[in-house]
């Protein structure tokens, strides 16, 4: 495929045109002639549109300058931006050499941090690169320490400096040392990879975030501070159109409409499509991907052996982004809930699940255990869930069927996908488990009366100090809340 003797040299759009194409089985290799930045001679830069499976497409190039020597590569992600950015934390302790060949991901927006060396790689400083943990710190060294004797010469205090702070990095590269590695991408396309997949990493955090105006406007979503409708302050500045619709007229107007017209569907449809369609509400607010005005609609109903919930949604008009997400409403809860269910038919596939930001899932058949906040709070079924759970584990642990892993491990991740998969076959029965610390979480009953489901099992617990801690539940100081009330009902 790197035959230089077939290559064939074609023009920078022709390249732009064949990568944006849809590739289902693969693309050619690209060449364009182009400048060595060295030398200033004409080099050759070969461009390869390909798939790492269960990860992203990406396109990979390559520069080679038959003048001077010089060459790089670099990777590029040809696929969609994510809907929230990604942070990964991989703890590497001293001694630990293993953990520096693992494969990471660098898109061309993410930063590479190291806390205890008060180290920063900024996105403009590496590109987009595929390599290891041990190749970025190698490269950030060899970078560095570059243009010392140059340095030596204009700023010796300067260069000094530099040394030691190599010395210590360098440290850091041959495990001499206990370390932090941060990798923190707004566009949610970088990624380090887990060994132990698909069972949980105790050194490798993954945390997901939304994206701030400022990470936006990085990521080319913002050309101007008045695509996203606020003010010199920072505040959205709600349009006509959208502060006219007083509360409850999605759901009331469209009804109406639909009573004048005499369309007996539509009626139906619009009058029944909310609990309370005079209680839902609508207010301005901000699009999540491209920061433009939209309308968010919101109101609140009761579950029926659960609690009261906040349903939200929002449309965007500009970009054509939707979203939708439930809330919990109500006091915080005393104590966690833990609900088991045993799946044993098709029927308890169809059961309505609500998971929680806080929640964690456990297949213990599986020895599957998801820490809370990984899949995000979400309305969907046990099937559901458990599609989701594949498709999550897919997409984060991408290098499962790549040429980088060897056999055995090809095995294990195989074994396990269809395991996973034999869940919903109901090949044998299996438990699930959703342990949330806030107790917002919820499994629907499939009799009148939930103590008659008896695959179904609830269980209350104390949360611990950590877990509060985590929560920022021990820091909330209600105290004069609670003496400005009392001293309300006794003027009373």
């Amino acid at each position: 495929m790197m035959d230089n003797g077939n290559d064939q040299q074609i023009d920078v759009q022709s390249v732009v045109e064949a990568v944006s194409a849809d590739h289902s089985f693969g693309a050619p290799l690209y060449v364009v002639e182009s400048m060595c930045m060295r030398c200033g001679e004409n080099g050759t830069t070969r461009f390869l549109l390909t798939l790492i499976p269960h990860f992203r497409k990406v396109l990979l190039s390559a520069f080679e300058c038959p003048h001077c020597g010089e060459r790089n590569n670099e990777v590029q992600f040809a696929g969609e931006i994510q809907p929230r950015g990604c942070s990964y934390h991989l703890e590497v302790l001293a001694g630990d050499v293993k953990i520096f060949d693992r494969q990471v991901v660098k898109s061309e927006s993410a930063t590479i941090k190291i806390p205890e060396l008060d180290f920063e790689i900024p996105p403009e400083a590496q590109r987009g690169s595929l390599s290891t943990v041990e190749g970025i710190l190698s490269r950030a060294a060899d970078e560095l320490s570059a243009l010392q004797e140059e340095r030596r010469k204009v700023d010796p205090k300067t260069a000094e400096a530099i040394d030691q702070f190599l010395s210590k990095l360098r440290a850091c590269a041959k495990a001499e040392t206990s370390f932090t590695f941060i990798l923190d991408d707004p566009a949610g396309n970088s990624f380090i990879e887990n060994p132990h997949a698909p069972s949980p990493d105790p050194s490798l955090t993954i945390q997901f975030y939304e994206r701030t105006p400022k990470q936006q406007a990085t990521l080319g979503y913002l050309a101007n501070p008045s695509q996203t409708g606020q003010s010199e302050r920072g505040l959205v500045t709600p349009s006509a159109e959208t502060t006219a619709l007083p509360h409850g007229t999605i759901g009331a107007t469209a009804g109406h409409r639909a009573i004048a017209q005499s369309n007996s569907t539509d009626i139906s449809d619009n009058l029944f499509r909310y609990t309370a369609p005079e209680e839902v509400m609508t207010f301005p607010s901000s699009c999540g991907a491209c920061m433009k005005l939209c309308e968010t609609r919101m109101f609140v109903t009761k579950i029926p052996y659960f609690q009261e919930v906040i349903v939200m949604a929002s449309t965007c008009d500009d970009c054509g982004y939707r979203n939708s997400e439930l809330k919990p409403g109500g006091a915080i809860p005393k104590k966690g809930k833990k609900i088991a269910l045993s799946v044993r038919n098709i029927t308890d596939l169809s059961r309505d699940v609500i998971k929680s930001d806080t929640a964690g899932v456990k297949i213990p058949e599986l020895d599957l255990e998801l820490a809370g906040g990984t899949l995000g709070g979400m309305v969907t079924t046990v099937e559901g869930l458990v599609t989701q759970i594949r498709e999550s584990l897919a997409r984060v642990h991408g290098f499962t069927f790549g040429d980088s892993l060897d056999e055995s491990k090809k095995n294990k991740w195989k074994e396990f996908g269809s395991r996973l998969t034999k869940l919903l076959s109901l090949e044998q029965s299996w438990t699930l488990i959703l342990d949330d610390e806030l107790a917002n979480s919820f499994i629907s009953p499939v009799t009148d009366d939930i103590k008659d489901d008896h695959q179904l099992t609830y269980e209350e617990y104390e949360r611990s100090w950590e877990q509060n801690e985590e929560l920022g539940l021990n820091d909330i100081d209600t105290s004069s809340a609670d003496a400005a009330y009392e001293s309300t009902e006794t003027t009373k």
